[in-house]
């Protein structure tokens, strides 16, 4: 039975990650401003909240980056059993977190859920813009 052949490692796979510490910059921009808000309009819980709605976030995207670019790295054809497993992973974490958090009177679980939303649309769009950027940077 023939080997299976691999193609050779690309030259920069840094490319991957590049876009990480932009990202995590953003997001903690995110975190201070969202904690901020959260405290001027709902005190203490609401600021604990909101910034570690957006730190779910953070921590989930940073996670997910990370093994896929591990992942294309080491065997791609491991990316797609990866990067699913891992979006199973983080999503069930979630859901049990959310679950567990409906029995839970705490004030701050409002200000929470808008931390996660925020983080989501900003992480998303600057993101986006980056790749847009990598592209036309190529194209130029």
């Amino acid at each position: 039975m023939p080997t299976e052949e691999r193609p050779a490692p690309p030259e920069n796979p840094g490319w991957r990650i590049e876009h990480l510490p932009l990202l995590s910059a953003v997001s903690m921009a995110l975190l201070l401003c969202a904690g901020s808000a959260g405290f001027l309009a709902g005190g203490p819980d609401a600021a604990v909240g909101a910034a570690a709605g957006v730190l779910i976030v953070t921590l989930s995207y940073t996670m997910s980056t990370l093994v896929i670019a591990w992942a294309d790295t080491v065997r791609p054809a491991l990316l797609m059993p990866l990067g699913m497993l891992t979006y199973v992973v983080k999503y069930s974490l979630l859901g049990v977190i959310l679950a567990i958090g409906v029995t839970i009177k705490w004030p701050g679980w409002v200000a929470l859920g808008w931390g996660i939303v925020a983080a989501v649309v900003v992480w998303t769009g600057v993101q986006a813009w980056w790749v847009h950027r990598r592209v036309v940077r190529k194209v130029i």
